[in-house]
Parts: C-alpha cells; sequence; structure tokens
C-alpha cells in the first residue's frame, strides 16, 4: 500500500461511500510478535480508518494476527490466521428506524455474533426472517415452513427459493438433530451469505416501500400547492391577444412618390 494509494470504502456507521486518502485518513501499524508459536512466526497488524465524512468522523479499528517472516523494517506478512472487529465490533449495516426494533435487533446480533457462533448467527437470521414475514406480508400461520410457503406467491421465485435457504440452514441452530451425535456445522461464510440476504430483503420490502410512500406523498402534496394557486388566483396563466388586435400585414408600405 502506497502512501499516495486511495481508495473507495464504505463507512459502517454513516453507511456513507468515501474515497480514502491514505495520508490523512487511514492508519496501519505492524508489530513483529514471535518467532516459535505453534503457528510459526507471528505478527500483529493495527489499522484505522477516520471517515472522512465531516457529519460522522468516527474511527473504524481492526487488528489482524498474520503469519510473517523477516524482521522490523524488512517484516513481511503471509497468511491472514484470525481478525477482529474492534470498532465497530461488527459487520452491521445501519438500518432505517422505521424497520421494526426486534428486526432490526436480530440483525445486529446475528452480525455481532457471526464470527464466534456462526450457527447461532444463522438461527438469528432464521428468527428475522420469520418476523420479516409476518410483520411485512402479515402471514401467521405458526410453523415457519407454512408462512414461507404462502410467501410464494409474493415474491419472486429466485427469492423464495433463497428464504427456504435461510430457514434450512437456520434450523441446524434452531432444532437439535433426531440422532444428536450427528453434528453439522455452519461456518462465518455461509452465515454471512444468509445475513447478505436479510439486508437485501430489508432493502427490497422496507427502505423502497418507504421511498414510493414518500415519493408518493411529494407528488400528492405537489398537486395540492397548485390546487391552492389557483385559488388564490396566483397560478401564471399564458398571456394573450386582444380579440379586436389589428392583424399584421404581410404587403409592404406604398412607397412615397410625392
Amino acid at each position: 500500500m502506497t502512501n499516495d494509494e486511495r481508495t473507495t470504502w464504505r463507512c459502517p456507521y454513516c453507511n456513507q461511500f468515501a474515497t480514502l486518502d491514505h495520508n490523512k485518513d487511514v492508519y496501519a501499524s505492524e508489530r513483529d510478535l514471535f518467532d516459535d508459536t505453534d503457528e510459526g512466526h507471528v505478527a500483529l497488524m493495527l489499522w484505522g480508518v477516520r471517515c472522512p465524512n465531516h457529519e460522522c468522523l468516527k474511527l473504524s479499528l481492526n487488528a489482524g494476527l498474520w503469519t510473517a517472516k523477516g524482521h522490523y523494517q524488512n517484516l513481511e506478512l503471509n497468511e491472514l490466521v484470525q481478525s477482529w472487529n474492534l470498532r465497530p465490533q461488527s459487520s452491521a449495516k445501519p438500518q432505517p428506524e422505521y424497520i421494526p426494533e426486534p428486526l432490526r435487533e436480530d440483525y445486529n446480533e446475528a452480525c455481532l455474533i457471526l464470527d464466534l457462533s456462526p450457527k447461532v448467527a444463522a438461527t438469528l437470521a432464521r428468527r428475522c426472517l420469520q418476523g420479516m414475514i409476518r410483520d411485512f406480508w402479515s402471514i401467521t400461520m405458526g410453523r415457519l415452513i407454512d408462512e414461507i410457503a404462502a410467501l410464494e406467491e409474493h415474491v419472486e421465485a429466485e427469492v423464495w427459493e433463497a428464504i427456504k435457504a435461510v430457514k434450512d440452514v437456520g434450523n441446524i441452530g434452531a432444532h437439535m438433530e433426531k440422532d444428536i451425535n450427528l453434528i453439522i456445522e455452519v461456518d462465518p461464510e455461509e452465515a454471512n451469505l444468509l445475513i447478505q440476504l436479510i439486508e437485501q430483503l430489508f432493502d427490497e420490502w422496507y427502505v423502497a416501500r418507504h421511498e414510493r410512500e414518500e415519493r408518493m406523498k411529494r407528488i400528492v402534496a405537489l398537486a395540492e400547492d397548485k390546487a391552492d394557486l389557483r385559488k388564490q388566483g396566483k397560478a401564471k396563466e399564458p398571456p394573450t391577444e386582444p380579440d379586436d388586435a389589428p392583424a399584421e400585414s404581410n404587403t409592404d408600405s406604398p412607397k412615397d412618390t410625392g
């Protein structure tokens, strides 16, 4: 990474895209730790980003444990062993308040627990999905499998299949297998896919509906404003010519012969 490098980045706090100036907005520090751990030579990297949006300016801070070689000025990082989100603690994106609070809480908790327990994150995504179906579509039938079946006629086929997948993977954490010795794991990448679907449905259902309602309100308000102007006689009317205005002649005036 060079000092003059610029990167497009999305702030996890204000959710705005920004172009980072690595001379002003980014901090990175590497520290050599030990040569002889069970994972070999390891080093720690700390990096921070100050959001350049002047209405935000919040600090994002992450740390990573890397395998490495070399020392001091010649330290070279090889493979990431483990990483930690220090600020903010999860990858949850800010969600608008018109999305019901219980749904936002389940989503935020799923993001927070993602790396520590993907199985729990998948279960929370499943629970959030069920809450969305009940709240947004008013489909309440007791069992999620029945509610998803009733949802099929309202959404696109690929969305419906993905929603079924959230239910199936989430069931791994929500219900124990009949054979208690059978353990099915969910890895962070798989749980993250479910969380991404929740984010997509937030956008396609709640955000899209809210923006549509706001757009309709502005159109209605515009029409009402114009109606008020007409009532007050302030509407601008195009100028009209009086009925007795002389017709324009296309003939030349006679020349003076005197």
